[in-house]
């Protein structure tokens, strides 16, 4: 006959199985998010200005190719025109906040609210990436009912229309010249939870139906009509969320920098943006995250030897132009080796990592 302790028992029994079970579900957003942090936080404190300035830019890196992740990762789609996004929303936050004293000489054509006005930060970030995920949502309602290469370069045409409204809108955008006086306030920290956040709503929406019906239509485009996925919907949706994540990591770029201009969202960072995503593997938040480490490892490495070092007392330099060289042969090196990217469609998992940890322990 059971008795009250045993029954409390037998109810306690199967808890640390139910959070073993969520860990484990939540261990290919949680290894990459613990170890970013932790590096910014180091950086914050221990490193210097110089390595915080370098993680912090890869930090925002990692929300834009996560971005493109959400879209490009579950759709199969190439997507030249996410920068795009990443451009409203940094222009939507300088009209905001830029110094109230510059903006009636340099940028007349703002509203009247805005001309005399700044607007809180947190305000600001908030309705600008509101800004970005509506233009998506404008821009995904046209363009989502294309598939394949069609609908790669729609994308690229969106981004040309940016770049031309923005660079000749000269009353509200200062045309091609920069916007200058953004407060400049992300860290190494803050730029390291808003991968967090891009992260979590990446996980969230991979979990999602939508998600799975997306990635679904990814594999079998006819399959996935014949059993009643909507393409339009799911892709429509995916797009918009991505816009709106591209929209985080502009408004951290320009508040990071202090300064936007037209030409810093447009052909080069959407580039140097999809090489990220294909070297570390389109199909997984961890192909994103390693792309940009990678990537930007490589960037930051020759961008210093060319600029020239001292090594045991001897000056080393190389020519202007070695690390797009260089990354161009990294590129087509994976392309031909590891088609699918470093990490390919897998994901990090704990499972995964004591599996490999008990294999190396055996004899």
């Amino acid at each position: 006959m059971s008795t009250p302790q045993n029954a409390v028992r037998s109810d306690a029994g199967p808890k640390p199985d139910a959070a073993g079970s969520m860990l484990s579900a939540w261990s290919p957003m949680l290894l990459l998010a613990i170890p970013l942090l932790a590096v910014a936080f180091l950086a914050h404190d221990v490193g210097g200005p110089q390595v915080e300035s370098i993680v912090t830019l890869a930090l925002i890196r990692i929300v834009a190719v996560v971005g493109l992740y959400i879209f490009i990762g579950n759709s199969g789609i190439i997507s030249f025109g996410h920068i795009a996004f990443m451009g409203v929303a940094a222009y939507a936050t300088a009209w905001q906040t830029c110094c109230e004293m510059l903006k009636p000489m340099v940028m007349p054509g703002l509203p009247g609210f805005l001309l005399g006005h700044s607007v809180p930060i947190w305000l600001s970030g908030a309705t600008s990436v509101g800004t970005a995920t509506l233009a998506a949502l404008v821009v995904g309602l046209v363009l989502m009912r294309l598939s394949g290469l069609a609908a790669s370069i729609s994308t690229l045409a969106i981004l040309f229309i940016f770049h031309t409204i923005y660079s000749n809108w000269d009353s509200v955008t200062m045309g091609t010249a920069s916007v200058v006086g953004l407060p400049e306030f992300v860290t190494a920290p803050l730029a390291a939870a808003g991968a967090t956040l891009a992260l979590l709503i990446a996980f969230l929406y991979q979990r999602s139906r939508w998600g799975l019906l997306l990635r679904a239509s990814r594999e079998d485009e006819v399959a996935a009509k014949a059993s009643g996925v909507s393409l339009y919907v799911s892709r429509l949706i995916a797009f918009t969320i991505s816009g709106a994540v591209m929209g985080l990591a502009g408004v951290l770029q320009a508040h990071f920098l202090g300064s936007i201009s037209t030409d810093a969202f447009f052909l080069d960072l959407t580039f140097i943006t999809l090489a990220m995503l294909i070297v570390g593997g389109t199909r997984s938040m961890a192909g994103a995250v390693v792309g940009v480490v990678v990537v930007q490892g490589i960037t930051e490495i020759f961008r210093a030897l060319e600029g020239g070092v001292t090594l045991a007392g001897t000056s080393v330099s190389i020519p202007s132009g070695v690390q797009e060289l260089v990354l161009a042969g990294a590129m087509l090196s994976i392309l031909i080796y590891r088609s699918d990217g470093l990490i390919g469609g897998r994901e990090l998992s704990i499972e995964n990592l004591l599996r490999k940890m008990r294999g190396q322990q055996k004899p």
